[in-house]
């Protein structure tokens, strides 16, 4: 049986920042307190809340991850660390898109952002060092280990439903709502892996990266196309206010985040 997650290690959200702001903080904030509330029974502490604030000011273009978690006498402590983030790795170009390889796990994740990552850890050493695990639950497509999971067909989207197996994912809900504003059909059901391998188009929607293309599942190669790119057009304007498919974020030049600590 795979190693069920310690949730003395509590929960965490990783959020983009841009020019000292994180990215859908209110949405973030939000989803961690609920999951503290039902596992602890308090939301996210103030004092959480203003350290991500404070972190997050110096970063021009970085990742911001916060941990919460009870301390010895069970009272919710925060802890905040941030890396920089490469400008071509928010909202890669087709040139950088993912292979996917299937990883079974009955029952998923669930729908916490556990801090104790032993089960992703385990799927991503028998994953190989080109692709990234992709959870099923036997036949069902659940997320990938960073992700969630949209494939097109015939000009609609799909997503597994958020049934309390998946991370009801933050750019996953905006990539939905960018769906309805343009007139695309969303249609949240079960995906098997055929289905998966034989879309119009597989891509992942992600707090980091926003919208990333999916090139290969399980070695074969998916076809690219033109979708994704429109979801993410919709999601970059709304994230970075940039609106040409291409465009970077550019931050303004500040002094280095700090560095990640263990």
């Amino acid at each position: 049986m795979p190693p069920i997650p310690d949730r003395k290690k509590g929960v965490f959200e990783t959020m983009l920042v841009v020019d000292g702001h994180p990215v859908e903080l209110d949405a973030h904030l939000e989803r961690i307190s609920s999951s503290l509330r039902a596992l602890f029974g308090s939301g996210a502490p103030p004092s959480a809340v203003q350290l991500v604030s404070e972190r997050a000011r110096c970063i021009g273009l970085g990742r911001l991850r916060l941990t919460i978690a009870p301390d010895g006498d069970g009272a919710l402590q925060g802890e905040v660390v941030t890396a920089q983030m490469a400008p071509a790795m928010v909202f890669p170009a087709p040139q950088r898109a993912l292979a996917l390889r299937s990883h079974l796990l009955e029952g998923g994740l669930g729908a916490h952002k556990w801090a104790d990552r032993r089960l992703l850890e385990a799927a991503e050493a028998a994953t190989p060092a080109d692709s990234a695990p992709l959870l099923v639950d036997h036949d069902a497509v659940l997320e990938a280990s960073r992700a969630n999971v949209f494939a097109v067909r015939g000009g609609a989207l799909l997503t597994p439903p958020a049934d309390g197996r998946i991370l009801p994912g933050i750019a996953r809900a905006r990539a939905i709502e960018v769906a309805a504003q343009v007139g695309i059909e969303v249609r949240e059901e079960a995906i098997g892996l055929a289905a998966l391998a034989g879309a119009d188009e597989v891509f992942l929607t992600g707090s980091l990266r926003g919208v990333e293309p999916v090139c290969a599942l399980d070695g074969a190669i998916l076809p690219a196309g033109e979708l994704s790119g429109q979801i993410a057009a919709g999601l970059r304007r709304h994230w970075l206010g940039a609106s040409e498919p291409g465009a970077a974020p550019e931050p303004s030049t500040g002094p280095p985040p700090g560095r990640p600590a263990r």
